[in-house]
């Protein structure tokens, strides 16, 4: 076998026994070798036809990195027994064959390791540029080629567009050319220094484990090197790192980043690598068109072209803003004459004209941030009679609007960048504005000449709107913006006009002329209008700030005011994280590695300081939404007549009690109403003793019912926690009803009785000690367990036992009740059973502190011991018209259908991807009550899979939270207003997310012969 024969040959030739694996190679023979020694190589047997001088350049600059830079991530060469770098051994043929052994770097390939960060790529451009930087002293006579990959000679292709035979990608291929040659004698006029010249995602190597810090591990495959400037080396690794990128822009300007980091660039370097990089791709697909006309039978050729033509006709990725993202990516000025500029303006603040004719400086500022405002009631919804009230807080005169202040108030489809309501959307405003009455004139602070007067009439765009042209005494241009004015302007100005300083060339439009806004000016400064000449963005990517600072600096030096009175500073996470450190229990957890602040609400969605959006999926406490207006509405209403407590009557007691009662079945009689659901099941356990004066309590285990003393008690997943307190002697566990990992699988048809079944020896334990049985109390399907579905039956054959030795059944339904489930308002209505007292928790309260206890007359009776029960804010007016306000909405708005309807579509996807993904375990749930089991290959629990998958979810706006004793079950319980699209984007994201896990597995426990990589042992 070919693998023996090349296995002797490294024994005789390299002194080393191992055994091969093949690996992938176009031309080449390459053979993973694992040795005995317990290292692993590589063995590279070239083609007959090769080139001696091309290896020998390859292992030359192998040497010549490993001597000047010993730290960058390149394999070792390793010599023959007989000292040679490069033998010459006969194959099997008796064909002369060129072979080298190399080190086999640890890691899996760049294009397999998802996702593609952008902090990996900000490692990757560092290496990359230590490697321009120690490949600048190399000199080798290969590298000076005549070679179709050597960008400098890119155009080749010019001849050879025919080939592409569809109209408008040779239109845009020939565009690109163009660009291309426009640029080339700037190009030709760099250094020129051996590069790498094919760094593309299958030459990474990247390590690190899910929840590991990954780092770049291996640039391999010196084969395409040449003599070139550095930038075409940037510019190549660029044309592969933005292909299927989400975020491509951003993914090379990190790469950029980390390579000016290592190896600085000037600013005529960076201008060129957009050009290069789009050449690139254009000498891949006209390259790859080519060899498919040569080969026709070869699919994979016109399949490999995909990824570069979804970038190339990638419309959404703005070219023209290209230039100033990279410069500023690398520190540098957004434009040639930007400094300039700025220094202008400071120098020239307070000498310009007053745009309102007056001093603005003790004009009060007002704040329409997300943490200060709640314009617009609905942040995916701006009506156009809110938008003429926006900001009617702060009184008719004038008042400034901040830069740099996230709104909520750009609500509209089109700030979204992606296609869901929790995509990126651009809400960090870029302008100072000022209001003040419809028709008041604007005077020009400086003169300049109009280079655009037009009127714009979308739905809340800018109606009539002015760019001035400006030049400082330098010649460096920079431009002002006007918007939100009265479109007569359009009559009275054209493209070229001068206006002189002070000048009072426009005036204020009211919400009919203004695109539909309170009056006020959209005051905005620009340093550059490439890239935004369609239309000039007035709000940006809170993430994309360092860009738009730049490209539209505060504008404050033009209104003679300082930069601080109108530049708004969102509440520093930081801080509050730090202060919350400081202040609260060590104990209080945060969810997710990088925890999220939320200052605002809408139905299913929140947003953070900085108006980034993140569906929730996981807060079953707003069980009708966040911010529900009628909830807004009648909290508001009834704290500004009185709020009292039961000592006293009120209506709104009994109707809330008739409310609660009418979805039970009609042997309940008595509400209990208390501040929470700990609250009510301590008070379920009094009752439970009360009724049977026993005080022995049977529960399953990991279960949760609060974090009161009592409660905590019949809580296994508080007590049983290290630290924990221990189980009581007058508790009993019981097995989880989980027939996945249970006991009892789905295969037995016997497992709800065999699951109720483990109930008799807890009850006799029980009675053993004396302590009988004063109840069984179980979350009606256990969330914190799992969210486990038990078997039907089961919970009716419990209650059957327990109440034939003499105890009470509590449905604890503070996760499953009030319609979640879609089917059943209970979950026990589910189980066909029927328990003696039923709990409710958060989300009868929707987020207000409500908890109620539901019972038979006969055990409040046993209760009624002559001792009041009374708490003070359980039952308050305000909190029975809230909870009577949340059942009315479930039903008003048909959320228990909805809770049906979008749970089936939910349910659905997740199942298809339980098919698709090994990691996948176990779907299971109802309505809106969800779990998704995750595990590991062996089938064990996959606690950092999904800690992983939690954090992955919320880097793509989606809140989920995990549960079970190993804490590998995502938990997906969002409010019950959640939608189609929604539900859409968690599978969307889930698939994401779990494409990246692929096949991972926990690392192996060394077996001290052959070490795997991190082992640790040597």
């Amino acid at each position: 076998m070919l693998t023996e024969f090349w296995a002797e040959a490294l024994r005789v030739h390299w002194g080393i026994e191992a055994e091969l694996e093949p690996l992938d190679g176009e031309y080449d023979l390459n053979f993973l070798a694992r040795a005995r020694n317990g290292r692993d190589y590589v063995l590279k047997v070239m083609r007959p036809e090769c080139e001696a001088e091309l290896v020998e350049m390859q292992v030359a600059a192998l040497d010549h990195i490993a001597e000047v830079a010993p730290g960058l991530p390149f394999p070792k060469v390793f010599a023959a027994l007989d000292g040679a770098m490069l033998p010459e051994i006969p194959d099997e043929a008796g064909a002369p064959r060129r072979v080298w052994l190399l080190e086999r770097l640890p890691g899996r390939c760049y294009a397999l390791s998802l996702p593609h960060s952008e902090e990996l790529i900000l490692k990757l451009g560092r290496v990359l540029g230590a490697t321009d930087r120690a490949l600048e002293g190399f000199a080798h006579d290969g590298l000076a080629r005549d070679f179709k990959w050597n960008l400098v000679q890119a155009g080749w292709i010019d001849r050879h567009l025919d080939a592409i035979t569809d109209p408008v990608r040779r239109v845009m291929l020939s565009d690109i050319a163009a660009e291309f040659s426009g640029v080339h004698d700037r190009l030709a006029a760099l250094p020129i220094q051996a590069i790498h010249n094919d760094v593309n995602d299958y030459n990474i190597l990247v390590e690190g484990g899910l929840n590991e810090t990954r780092k770049v591990s291996g640039l391999i495959d010196l084969g395409d090197m040449c003599a070139a400037p550095r930038v075409c080396d940037l510019a190549i690794a660029g044309a592969y790192v933005v292909l299927d990128h989400p975020r491509p822009e951003r993914a090379l300007a990190a790469l950029v980043r980390g390579y000016h980091a290592a190896n600085r660039l000037s600013a005529e370097e960076v201008d060129l690598i957009w050009p290069l990089l789009r050449m690139r791709l254009a000498v891949s697909v006209v390259n790859s068109t080519l060899m498919a006309a040569e080969n026709p039978d070869d699919p994979y050729v016109t399949i490999s072209q995909a990824p570069a033509w979804r970038f190339l006709e990638n419309a959404s990725v703005n070219g023209g803003l290209m230039a100033a993202r990279l410069r500023v990516a690398c520190g540098l000025p957004v434009t040639a004459g930007a400094e300039r500029v700025q220094a202008y303006l400071d120098a020239h603040r307070g000498r310009f004209a007053q745009m309102f004719g007056t001093d603005l400086s003790a004009v009060p500022m007002g704040s329409l941030s997300v943490e200060n405002s709640t314009w617009p009631q609905n942040p995916f919804h701006m009506p156009l009679d809110e938008a003429a009230r926006v900001g009617e807080e702060f009184g008719t005169g004038l008042w400034l609007g901040y830069y740099n202040e996230p709104r909520l108030i750009y609500a509209e489809p089109g700030f979204r960048k992606g296609p869901w309501k929790a995509s990126d959307r651009r809400t960090v405003h870029l302008a100072v504005d000022v209001f003040a009455p419809a028709g008041t004139i604007l005077h020009a602070p400086l003169s300049g000449r109009v280079e655009v007067v037009e009127n714009r009439t979308g739905h809340l765009d800018y109606g009539g709107v002015v760019i001035l042209h400006h030049e400082t005494p330098q010649g460096d241009a920079f431009y002002t913006l006007y918007g939100h004015l009265d479109p007569e302007v359009c009559d009275r100005l054209k493209p070229g006009d001068p206006v002189a300083q002070d000048a009072g060339f426009a005036r204020l439009g009211d919400a009919s002329q203004n695109g539909g806004w309170a009056p006020h000016v959209h005051f905005q400064l620009a340093l550059t209008t490439q890239g935004m000449e369609a239309d000039w963005p007035g709000v940006g990517d809170p993430d994309e700030m360092d860009l738009w600072h730049a490209v539209c600096p505060n504008p404050a030096a033009l209104l003679n005011l300082p930069d601080d009175k109108v530049f708004y500073r969102p509440t520093d996470k930081a801080a509050v994280l730090a202060g919350r450190r400081a202040h609260f229990g060590g104990n209080l957890s945060l969810t997710y590695d990088d925890p999220v602040m939320l200052v605002r609400g809408w139905k299913h969605h929140l947003f953070d300081e900085w108006g980034r959006p993140y569906l929730d999926a996981y807060n079953n406490v707003p069980n009708v939404g966040h911010a529900h207006p009628r909830i807004q509405a009648v909290a508001a209403d009834q704290l500004k007549r009185m709020n009292s407590n039961t000592r006293y009557l009120h209506p709104a007691q009994l109707a809330f009690a008739e409310k609660v009662l009418s979805k039970l079945p009609e042997r309940f009689e008595v509400c209990f109403f208390v501040n929470s659901g700990t609250e009510a099941n301590e008070l379920a356990l009094r009752l439970a003793r009360a009724h049977t004066g026993n005080i022995g309590m049977v529960t399953p285990d990991h279960g949760y019912h609060g974090n009161t003393t009592g409660a905590i008690a019949i809580s296994a997943y508080k007590f049983n926690k290290p630290g924990g307190v221990g189980q009581a002697d007058w508790v009993e566990l019981v097995e989880v009803a989980d027939d996945y990992r249970g006991r009892f699988k789905r295969d037995d048809a016997e497992r709800a009785r065999k699951f109720a079944d483990l109930v008799d020896p807890a009850i006799a334990r029980l009675q053993d000690k004396g302590h009988g049985v004063a109840g069984f109390i179980a979350e009606t399907f256990p969330s914190v367990g799992g969210q486990i579905i038990p078997p039907k039956g089961y919970l009716a054959a419990v209650y059957d036992k327990i109440r034939a030795a003499g105890g009470v059944c509590i449905a604890d339904e503070v996760q499953t009740g009030l319609g979640r489930l879609g089917d059943y308002y209970f979950g026990f209505e589910h189980q066909g059973a029927e328990p003696d007292i039923v709990v409710m928790g958060k989300p009868i309260g929707n987020g207000h502190p409500l908890g109620v206890l539901v019972t038979t007359r006969e055990i409040a009776h046993s209760f009624n011991n002559g001792i009041e029960f009374f708490s003070t804010f359980g039952g308050s007016t305000l909190s029975c018209r809230i909870g009577k306000e949340v059942l009315d909405i479930v039903d008003d708005e048909g959320l228990q259908e909805n809770a049906r309807l979008m749970g089936a579509r939910l349910m659905n996807g997740l199942r298809a991807l339980e098919g698709e993904f090994g990691c996948v375990g176990d779907v299971r749930g109802m309505g809106l009550f969800l779990g998704v089991e995750l595990i590991n290959p062996d089938g064990s629990e996959g606690t950092e899979i999904c800690r992983y998958v939690k954090n992955r979810m919320r880097d793509h706006r989606i809140l989920i939270g995990s549960e079970g004793p190993k804490d590998n079950i995502l938990k997906i319980r969002p409010p019950l207003t959640i939608e189609a699209e929604d539900v859409d984007m968690i599978l969307w994201a889930l698939r994401t997310v779990l494409t990246e896990v692929g096949d991972w597995a926990p690392a192996p426990v060394c077996d001290h012969d052959h070490h795997h990589a991190g082992c640790g042992c040597c």
